[in-house]
């Protein structure tokens, strides 16, 4: 990318893309070649995958050994209660770990943002995931700055 702090603020020309932005041909061919502006996205993780971590959990650990140790010495009611408490446990945990992954993910889809972008010399409003390398972003007051631009002018 070229250097253009020593620019002047006022040209707009200094853009790859010109003063008009990209033509909507161009930006469809970079989304299509380039993917979606998005971060990538967590995978989602089974109950196999979610017990394996918290049987590694200190606590549970801990549990599972005294319950050995209960066992050892010939307390079998004792080593049963906390069996049965460590399966509580780790059933209430799995469930809302599920709860948790599925509204984080919920919130990720209601904050979708907006930007808006100059494509063939028009102003157009666009999901931030269209947004495309060269395209011309217009940032008022409020919005937010979509990250790896060019500043042109303040």
């Amino acid at each position: 990318m070229p250097d253009h702090s020593d620019s002047d603020p006022d040209r707009i020309d200094i853009l790859p893309a010109g003063p008009r932005g990209l033509s909507e041909t161009e930006a469809a061919g970079r989304l299509a070649a380039e993917g979606p502006n998005r971060p990538p996205q967590p995978r989602r993780r089974g109950y196999l995958a979610l017990l394996g971590e918290l049987l590694r959990e200190p606590l549970i650990v801990l549990l599972i050994a005294t319950g050995v140790v209960y066992l050892l010495f010939g307390e079998l009611s004792d080593a049963l209660f906390l069996v049965g408490a460590i399966f509580v446990i780790l059933g209430i945990t799995l469930v809302q770990g599920r709860q948790t992954e599925r509204a984080l993910a919920a919130l990720r889809r209601l904050s979708t943002s907006t930007v808006t972008v100059v494509r063939s010399g028009a102003s157009k409003r666009i999901p931030v995931e269209e947004l495309v390398r060269g395209d011309l972003a217009e940032v008022v007051d409020g919005d937010r700055v979509p990250a790896d631009g060019i500043l042109v002018h303040a």
